[in-house]
C-alpha cells in the first residue's frame, strides 16, 4: 500500500459495544471478535483506513485487550509498523491521565496531549461492532465540501431487534441532522448511525475539553446532540453493504448471510482488500467421502463428515460420520465422529464428542463457550 492520507488520522473505540455480547467477550473485546471465518471486527475498518491512507491510528482500550493486542501485533499486516504514526494502542493506565473511562467524551479526554501532538487535520472516530467495506476518503471529502463541524454516517435501515444497548437515529433536512434519538420507538425503516464521524481535530479538542469540565460522558447523547442548533453536523449516507453485530442472535445471522456470494463479494470485493493477521495454516483437507454444501471454510480445517449452511474457521476438524448443518464453528473447534450439530456456535477450541447430538433454532442458536467440552 503506497496511498497515504495525511489530512487524517483514526480513532477505534474497540468496548463500546461489548454488553450486546456479554457471553462472547468474557477474554476479549467486541473488535476481536471472530468474524467471516477468518476474521476479527477490527481488520474491516482497520483495512479500509489504510486502504485510504489513513496510516496514524489508535485504539482506545477499556479492558480484556490482550486478544486484540495479539491479533493486531505491530500492524505488520495492516502496513502500519511505522516510525511516525503507524498503529497506536493506548490501554487504561498506561499514563497518569488514562483511566477507564464510561463514555467516548472520556476516552478522548485521557488522549488530549497525544491529539494535540498530531499533525493531521482531520479526525475519524469509529467503533468496531460493524464489519464494512468503507470509503473514508469520499466522507472526509464529503465532510470537507459541506464545511460542516462534524459528518456523520448513517444507513437506512430498521433498528436491530435484539440490540440492548444505544442505538442513535437521525432526523435529516437539506443534508444537516436536526435531531439525534437515542432508541427511537418508531417501527421500519430508520436513518440509523454507524457510529463513524469525522471532524477538524483542533475543533475535536476544543469540544472534548469543554464537556469534559462539565462532566458530561457520552459523545452522541450528551454532545452532539445537545447542541445540533450550533454545530453544522451533516449527515453521510453509506448505501454499502453492513455487518452490524448487535446480540448472539444477529452474529450468528451476519456470518451466515455471508454464504450468500452476493453478499460476500459486497463485503470483500466492492471496495479494498481486507487484511488480517497470518496463520499460515495448510489448505483444508476434505476427505473422500466428505460431504460439504453451501459452506465457507477457512484453511487449516479437516472434513471427513458432512457440513452444510456453514462457516468454519481456521483448524476447524469435522470427523467421519459428523453431520454439521447452519453452524458456525470458531477457530480449532473439533466435532468428533457422528456427532450431529446444528444451529451451533462455537467459540475457539471447542470439542463436540464423539456422537453427542446438539440442536438450537434459526431464532436461537446455541452458543459453546471458549475451550469448553460438550
Amino acid at each position: 500500500m503506497v496511498n497515504t492520507n495525511t489530512s487524517a488520522l483514526g480513532i477505534i473505540f474497540p468496548n463500546s459495544y461489548d454488553d450486546l455480547v456479554p457471553e462472547m467477550v468474557t477474554e476479549r473485546t467486541m473488535a476481536s471478535i471472530p468474524f467471516a471465518g477468518r476474521y476479527r471486527m477490527v481488520d474491516f475498518l482497520l483495512s479500509s483506513m489504510a486502504n485510504c491512507g489513513i496510516d496514524n491510528i489508535t485504539i482506545v482500550v477499556k479492558r480484556n485487550y490482550h486478544s486484540l493486542m495479539d491479533h493486531l501485533g505491530s500492524g505488520r499486516e495492516w502496513d502500519l509498523a511505522r516510525k511516525r504514526g503507524g498503529l497506536n494502542m493506548v490501554p487504561p493506565y498506561a499514563e497518569a491521565n488514562v483511566k477507564m473511562y464510561a463514555g467516548r467524551i472520556e476516552a478522548l479526554a485521557s488522549i488530549v496531549d497525544y491529539l494535540e501532538d498530531q499533525r493531521e487535520k482531520y479526525v475519524v472516530l469509529c467503533d468496531a461492532n460493524i464489519a464494512v467495506n468503507f470509503d473514508f476518503n469520499a466522507l472526509i471529502d464529503a465532510h470537507i465540501k459541506s464545511g460542516a463541524d462534524a459528518t456523520m454516517v448513517y444507513q437506512r435501515t430498521e433498528i436491530p431487534e435484539g440490540a440492548k444497548s444505544d442505538n442513535y437515529t437521525i432526523r435529516i433536512a437539506d443534508g444537516r441532522v436536526t435531531e439525534l434519538l437515542s432508541n427511537d420507538y418508531r417501527p421500519g425503516v430508520q436513518n440509523l448511525s454507524m457510529n463513524i464521524y469525522v471532524m477538524e481535530r483542533e475543533a475535536l479538542i476544543q469540544m472534548v475539553k469543554d464537556a469534559s469540565v462539565r462532566g458530561l460522558v457520552y459523545f452522541e447523547r450528551d454532545l452532539l446532540a445537545r447542541n445540533l442548533e450550533l454545530l453544522n453536523v451533516q449527515a453521510y449516507e453509506y448505501t454499502g453493504y453492513v455487518a452490524r453485530i448487535s446480540d448472539r442472535r444477529s452474529y450468528f445471522e451476519e456470518n451466515m448471510r455471508l454464504l450468500d456470494p452476493a453478499n460476500l463479494k459486497a463485503l470483500f470485493m466492492d471496495g479494498g482488500p481486507i487484511y488480517t493477521k497470518v496463520r499460515d495454516d495448510a489448505p483444508t483437507r476434505y476427505a473422500m467421502d466428505s460431504k460439504v454444501k453451501n459452506a465457507m471454510v477457512a484453511d487449516g480445517c479437516i472434513i471427513e463428515g458432512e457440513i452444510e449452511n456453514c462457516v468454519l474457521f481456521r483448524g476447524v476438524q469435522i470427523k467421519k460420520g459428523a453431520k454439521v448443518k447452519n453452524c458456525v464453528l470458531m477457530q480449532d473447534t473439533v466435532v468428533e465422529a457422528d456427532a450431529n450439530v446444528e444451529y451451533v456456535v462455537t467459540d475457539k477450541n471447542v470439542e463436540i464428542t464423539a456422537g453427542k447430538k446438539l440442536v438450537g433454532t434459526d431464532t436461537f442458536p446455541v452458543y459453546v463457550e471458549k475451550g469448553h467440552t460438550v
